[in-house]
């Protein structure tokens, strides 16, 4: 039996991995549930991702022999993504607790909270896969005065202006978005209110309390359809499939304007490489399957493209350096 475990664990691994001589997985792995923590609430787009991604790896890895193996989603919400990520550093390199790691626990709240963030995102973790991503919304509510970006900039830049926006955390994603879009524009007044979560700032845009906000489209698009909030523009520098009418910041004035918000799978400090490449090879087939994908796209989650976890520390290292200079730019000073 170990030996057709061992036998299986050689086959799961990529042709380029057993060339380069990387070790199979531990006898057995996975043969229990596999943990897959998500530092957020239930029912934003990481939650969406990590769900999707764990009902398909985890019917993949059966179907490939691993009778016992399935992912479990579990939140682990607060400090904007650190609790849950803190708690994924401190778990065994086992393989047995991933992270479904964002762009505000991995990017933005490391590069605008330093001194409170209790992790390298680098360092402290390993890359497996890129899940997938999307832009942020500049939105606003349905019955805003507000037509385009032009108006409403104009409005903010009026003699004596008040107005107030909105995202789901102080140093999160859609703050630095928001700081780096108002200080690009030359809006300074703005006053910006920290919720809890997605879902809380949509309400508070839909009842009036704030004027606008940048949130991720996968929380968006739900009231974008339904007519309660009206998007003005996208962060990144396409326009997205999900809405092709929507103008991107770039064409909207900001030119070069390009930020994303993503997902990325990643595991403890030390995961052995060869459990790394299987978790890697694995999501990388599901997010290849065009039922996934579809899914992901009509929930507002662009899947990526296949990549090893080599380009994932890539990719988390590059983001990182990049919204240190978002930081950098916009001046923005936080403390927690």
């Amino acid at each position: 039996m170990q030996r057709r475990t061992l036998l299986a664990g050689l086959a799961a691994l990529p042709p380029a991995a057993r060339a380069q001589g990387i070790a199979a997985p531990p006898p057995g792995y996975p043969d229990r549930p596999i943990s897959l923590v998500v530092p957020f609430t239930p029912g934003g787009s990481t939650d969406i991702a990590a769900r999707v991604l764990a009902e398909r790896m985890g019917q993949r890895l059966a179907g490939e022999g691993f009778a016992n193996a399935r992912l479990i989603v579990e939140n682990r919400a607060g400090a904007g993504g650190s609790v849950g990520s803190e708690y994924v550093r401190r778990a065994a390199p086992d393989g047995y607790t991933l992270l479904v790691a964002t762009a505000s626990s991995h990017g933005s709240n490391p590069a605008a909270l330093p001194q409170t963030t209790p992790y390298d995102p680098v360092e402290d973790f390993t890359a497996i896969s890129v899940i997938g991503g999307g832009p942020m919304v500049l939105v606003v509510p349905n019955d805003s005065p507000y037509r385009d970006v032009a108006a409403l900039f104009a409005a903010l830049r009026r003699p004596g202006a008040h107005a107030s926006w909105a995202t789901s955390g102080a140093g999160g994603i859609g703050h630095l978005t928001g700081e780096l879009m108002l200080h690009r524009a030359g809006i300074a007044g703005a006053e910006h209110v920290p919720y809890r979560g997605g879902s809380a700032v949509m309400e508070a845009l839909a009842k009036g309390e704030v004027e606008f906000s940048l949130e991720v489209l996968a929380t968006t698009a739900p009231h974008l359809r339904d007519g309660l909030s009206r998007a003005l523009a996208v962060s990144s520098l396409r326009r997205t499939p999900l809405f092709p009418a929507v103008p991107t910041l770039d064409e909207s004035g900001l030119r070069g304007f390009d930020i994303t918000t993503w997902n990325v799978l990643l595991g403890p400090r030390g995961l052995p490489p060869a459990v790394a490449e299987l978790l890697s090879r694995t999501a990388n087939a599901v997010l290849a399957d065009p039922a996934v994908r579809e899914r992901l796209n009509t929930a507002g989650v662009e899947p990526a493209d296949p990549g090893s976890p080599a380009a994932t520390r890539a990719f988390l290292t590059a983001e990182l350096a990049k919204f240190r200079g978002i930081v950098a730019e916009s001046g923005l000073r936080l403390s927690r």
